[in-house]
């Protein structure tokens, strides 16, 4: 029996660094290998520690459930207190999350901001007025790799669609036939 696929879990806002470094005398000589805290382990320590909410107020704002919540957080727990003790870099990347609103990137300014009016579409960076501006990249698998470049594809008549992030391919029905839509990989 296949495991059970893993619901992607709710970012407010993607984290502000992309991690730690140790330092020192000693910090150059030490275990060199990193330490990935995944999004929704940094989101749980923030939702945590940083926000003082409960495990209950924490895990339905992520959309998981209260004991799902304890796992990821026990976990960036573990990782921290690993990468403090051993004297490691700690990368803050990669998870199956999702953030709570549209996340852009300007590659001029490299600055990220979000986009809370949906039915306006961002044009410019909010900071510099650059055009250079991406949607933020932010779906990945344990292993960092993005996943939702995926397509919708009806198994009846072959109609394909683009994956939307955080919802079942069999939600859709195929606009040609009637039949549910599938995931390709």
């Amino acid at each position: 029996m296949p495991p059970r696929k893993r619901v992607l879990r709710k970012i407010l806002n993607p984290p502000i660094i992309n991690g730690f470094k140790p330092y020192g005398q000693k910090s150059g000589k030490l275990n060199s290998e990193l330490v990935n805290l995944l999004y929704e382990e940094y989101e749980a320590i923030r939702l945590s520690d940083y926000d003082t909410l409960n495990h209950h107020q924490a895990s339905v704002i992520m959309g998981v459930s209260r004991p799902t919540f304890t796992r990821i957080y026990a976990s960036a727990l573990q990782k921290v207190a690993k990468a403090f003790v051993e004297g490691r870099q700690i990368a803050i990347k990669g998870g199956q999350v999702y953030f709570d609103s549209d996340w852009y990137h300007c590659n001029t300014c490299k600055c990220y901001f979000n986009n809370p009016e949906k039915e306006k579409t961002v044009e410019n960076c909010s900071l510099c007025g650059s055009q250079q501006v991406k949607e933020f990249d932010y779906t990945y698998n344990e292993t960092g790799i993005k996943h939702c470049n995926d397509l919708c594809v009806c198994p009846s008549c072959g109609f394909k669609q683009k994956h939307e992030c955080g919802i079942n391919c069999n939600k859709h029905i195929c606009p040609t036939c009637g039949a549910r839509m599938k995931r390709t990989f």
